[in-house]
């Protein structure tokens, strides 16, 4: 494959260090790091796995090849947001096929009835092992070697396994908290054995290219590597067993496809909350956007008002396919959205959870989840001189479970984006996967069908709310990749939590403390909750990608180029 790879980036800010042969500007707190060039180009969440990304992209690899092991080196680097026992969904845009496809890198629930039924009576712990799904990094990466890459495991592990020989601390930090957890182990050293073991896997099957890679997810899910997962379940309470890891395997799917005043727009589908980033462009697509102005209380106020609408769509329909029929194409009806854009009052906020009825064609009805109610993310994008281009967003969602053993694995707690609220689209269930937040985007000009964006944010159920921006001030307001980067931004909370489904808090509104107070004051007259942030809306990472010049610039914590 020839591809470009986007590779998601980190909320942390990085220190000025060890990519100096990649960056084309010294990274810095202040300001994004930023990286143009025509041969390739890498943005992470931190400067070891930007280096690896450049690393094998120097040693004739490609974007798959950069993004596996930009992805392998992210998975030690910055635990707590990314980890081998998370997920990772993975845009892929082929140049040689002209296509873009999803890898669906997420893990799922214990297949146990009897673990169902605990989690029903007792709720779904936050950060616990029980809490943990399916680890999905391997087997993603390893499909996109196989279906994309050039290079073998044991290639782009060794960048990862350089960071992992040099060891490092017994804890690591849990970014929902902040606190440290201690593993009272060498984990590096442990998962670096761990790592050689699936290289030793590849090396020692016979057939082709595929094969060897698929030795080493074998290994991994089926192999001895899965049986100490198996035991460490259990000596932790844990309801994950070697029949569920055997049972994973990485679904390649077509994205959701929509369009925007001459963009096609590539999302992951209902497993991800991506789609209300669609049904959000479709709503606003009856607007003069650039004529109410950038960042003007009429801007600001028809953004959120469409953003509220399809968050609540979200809540109501979206949940894993498999399990679930979710009413995509009617959500995104010429007939649904035309319904829908008329509840967007232009003078009052709304201050109601008000998801609609694509079924029966009607704008509202009144919202499944009522109650009870209960109380890390990093980014990636790469580009090589081939033109393929690749946007993903791991994450291992915060665990306290700790390490697996001797294995050096860390799992995620993504099982918390399940519910246990009987009926709905996201409700838990046996071996269903979590509706998840992780939602990277590529942006497609239409009159040529080239790619000109990657974006991939970290943050949670602010992710599309700050992708959404990013697209809009590219296309409406004409604004280069750094320029829509550095943009303020603006969110609202007004959502159903994708996290413990904690309540929504209506009429919610947070503007950046930069927006003149006339603005602000115009927002609260129309019945905006208006706070102030210091800080940025999603840890945005992104490359733009000029359709003439094929130039690539690369915006985020630690962006790279390939020399």
């Amino acid at each position: 494959m020839r591809k470009i790879i986007s590779i998601s980036v980190s909320l942390v800010l990085l220190s000025p260090f060890a990519l100096p042969q990649a960056t084309k500007t010294p990274l810095s707190t202040r300001g994004p790091s930023v990286a143009t060039g025509s041969q390739g180009v890498v943005v992470s969440g931190r400067p070891a796995a930007t280096a690896a990304g450049i690393k094998i992209l120097q040693q004739g690899g490609n974007a798959a090849d950069a993004g596996a092991a930009t992805l392998l080196a992210l998975s030690v680097t910055y635990v707590g947001a990314f980890c081998v026992g998370g997920e990772v969904p993975i845009l892929v845009y082929s140049a040689d096929q002209k296509n873009v496809k999803l890898l669906e890198g997420q893990g799922e629930a214990p297949r146990d009835p009897k673990a169902i039924a605990w989690y029903m009576e007792h709720g779904i712990p936050d950060g616990d092992v029980k809490a943990a799904a399916v680890p999905g990094t391997i087997d993603a990466i390893v499909t996109l070697l196989k279906l994309y890459g050039t290079k073998s495991f044991e290639e782009v592990v060794q960048p990862t396994l350089a960071i992992l020989d040099a060891g490092g601390p017994t804890w690591y930090i849990d970014t929902g908290s902040g606190k440290r957890i201690e593993t009272g182990v060498n984990w590096q050293a442990d998962m670096a054995v761990t790592f050689r073991k699936l290289v030793e896997s590849e090396k020692a099957a016979k057939g082709t290219r595929e094969q060897k890679l698929q030795a080493v997810s074998d290994r991994f899910y089926r192999g001895d590597i899965a049986a100490a997962l198996e035991a460490w379940y259990i000596e932790k309470g844990g309801f994950l067993r070697k029949s569920d890891l055997s049972a994973h395997k990485t679904p390649v799917v077509d994205p959701l496809k929509t369009t925007y005043r001459g963009y096609t727009v590539y999302k992951a589908g209902p497993l991800t909350q991506g789609p209300y980033l669609s049904e959000t462009l479709r709503l606003l697509e009856g607007f003069d956007l650039k004529k109410l102005g950038f960042n003007s209380a009429d801007y600001i106020h028809t953004v959120i008002e469409a953003e509220k609408l399809a968050l609540a769509d979200r809540d109501e329909y979206y949940g894993d396919p498999n399990f679930v029929k979710v009413p995509m194409q009617q959500l995104l009806s010429d007939q649904y959205t035309e319904m829908r854009r008329k509840l967007i009052d232009p003078k009052t906020a709304s201050l109601e959870l008000r998801p609609g009825d694509p079924y029966n064609m009607k704008p509202t009805k009144p919202p499944t989840i009522t109650g009870p109610w209960h109380g890390g993310t990093t980014v990636m994008c790469v580009t090589d001189k081939f033109g393929n281009v690749i946007a993903a967003t791991p994450s291992g969602l915060s665990s306290t479970a700790g390490v697996a053993g001797r294995t050096g694995i860390i799992h995620g707690s993504r099982l918390s984006s399940l519910n246990t609220f009987a009926g709905t689209p996201d409700v838990i269930q046996p071996g269903k996967r979590p509706r998840i937040t992780l939602s990277p985007t590529l942006l497609f000009r239409d009159n040529d069908n080239q790619p000109v964006m990657a974006i991939s944010v970290a943050g949670g159920d602010q992710q599309d709310q700050a992708a959404i921006q990013i697209i809009l001030n590219y296309v409406e307001f004409g604004m280069s990749p750094e320029e829509a980067f550095k943009a303020p931004r603006f969110s609202t909370e007004h959502f159903i939590s994708s996290f413990g489904q904690d309540r929504a808090r209506l009429g919610s509104l947070s503007v950046p403390n930069t927006l003149p107070e006339a603005v602000q004051a115009n927002l609260r007259a129309r019945g905006h909750l208006v706070t102030v942030n210091r800080g940025g809306v999603g840890g945005v990472a992104l490359i733009g990608i000029d359709p003439k010049t094929k130039q690539a610039t690369a915006v985020g914590p630690a962006a790279g180029k390939m020399e």
